[in-house]
């Protein structure tokens, strides 16, 4: 059985398919700020979403802010 949301270090992100582009796409979940990410396949979206939380991690980091943190664990 297939889970309808993904999770990577205490964030969820949706997962979501445009039939019009056939790819797949999602945003983090439960957070302020706007992260994204798509990809052709299940196995890249999953990747797509690992980086792009890890990526704002760095991001943040860099930049000496707080993270935002999910309000859903």
């Amino acid at each position: 059985m297939s889970e309808s949301v993904l999770k990577f270090r205490n964030y969820q992100g949706s997962i979501e398919y445009d039939e019009e582009s056939e790819t797949l796409h999602g945003k983090v979940l439960h957070v302020r700020d706007l992260i994204t990410y798509e990809a052709e396949t299940a196995k890249g979206l999953k990747k797509a979403f690992h980086d792009s939380v890890n990526d704002y991690l760095e991001t943040c980091k860099a930049e000496g802010i707080e993270p935002n943190k999910s309000w859903v664990s």
